[in-house]
């Protein structure tokens, strides 16, 4: 004959839970027990244990304990409670979505971690920050010298937004210059003159018109091995054509005096 109630020890060990959980659902009146025994036992009825399985089973499609109470308990149509699923069916494809960048970049960041020469926790962080805002010019900064790092978390540290911006356009006008030189265009035409003073604009933007970073910049530059495969070959192949292109416009712009500097630049 079966049981008219069940104790809490018992709907426990039946519904896979545990009796500290079922204590919680009766504190929160989620679940309250039907009846209590002489010695005040907590005593479960049928109706108890279908209820706590309908718990137990929204709570497994992500639904709060709060908007079970709250909500689920409440819908009184088919329609009422599809609506709900749908909702927690984008709540949950949403999750995935997220949880699926976690799973990229933890791989990105174990290969970082295993190419370093040295265990650095800071350097670790700075690129999962760069990774959760999705900026996937992270490399840039793994490959940096410290100077220039420490530039850019004085400059961009509370704008992250605006290194993005810089990075992006240096994206846009890498491919413009591609074009114009497998175009034929010469580095003094017009077009490529007013790609290089876009391109001197975005370089004293990042430096905050600093020149001083200029040789570690071209360090940088020089360093192509550690770059982004397809966007090392792209500058590899407009090395010679914008710096000619910067050389004319800033002769023009400024006059020999800084081109000269920049040439002492490119030396160093």
């Amino acid at each position: 004959m079966e049981k008219e109630f069940l104790t809490v020890g018992e709907l426990a060990s039946l519904m896979g839970t545990t009796v500290r959980t079922l204590q919680y659902y009766d504190q929160e009146g989620l679940l309250k027990p039907t009846a209590k025994s002489e010695g005040g036992r907590r005593l479960y009825s049928s109706k108890d244990v279908v209820k706590l399985h309908q718990i137990l089973s929204f709570k497994y499609l992500g639904f709060s304990l709060e908007e079970i109470r709250n909500r689920l308990f409440t819908l009184d149509t088919p329609q009422e409670v599809a609506a709900a699923l749908e909702q927690q069916k984008r709540a949950i494809q949403e999750e995935i979505a997220n949880l699926q960048e976690a799973l990229q970049a933890v791989h990105k960041l174990q290969a970082e971690v295993l190419a370093g020469q040295e265990v650095n926790f800071t350097s670790y962080a700075e690129i999962i920050e760069f990774l959760k805002t999705g900026n996937q010019g992270y490399w840039v900064w793994t490959h940096m010298k410290e100077p220039l790092r420490e530039h850019i978390r004085e400059r961009f540290g509370n704008d992250a937004e605006a290194g993005l911006k810089i990075y992006e356009a240096y994206q846009e006008m890498l491919e413009e210059a591609v074009i114009l030189k497998r175009s034929g265009e010469t580095a003094d035409s017009l077009k490529s003159q007013e790609l290089a003073g876009r391109w001197w604009n975005m370089i004293l933007e990042f430096t905050g018109g600093d020149l001083n970073l200029l040789p570690q910049m071209a360090d940088f530059n020089k360093a192509k091995e550690n770059w982004n495969n397809e966007m090392a070959e792209k500058q590899k192949e407009v090395d010679e054509f914008m710096n000619a292109a910067l050389s004319c416009y800033l002769e023009g712009a400024f006059g020999e005096d800084l081109e000269k500097h920049m040439n002492r630049t490119d030396e160093a």
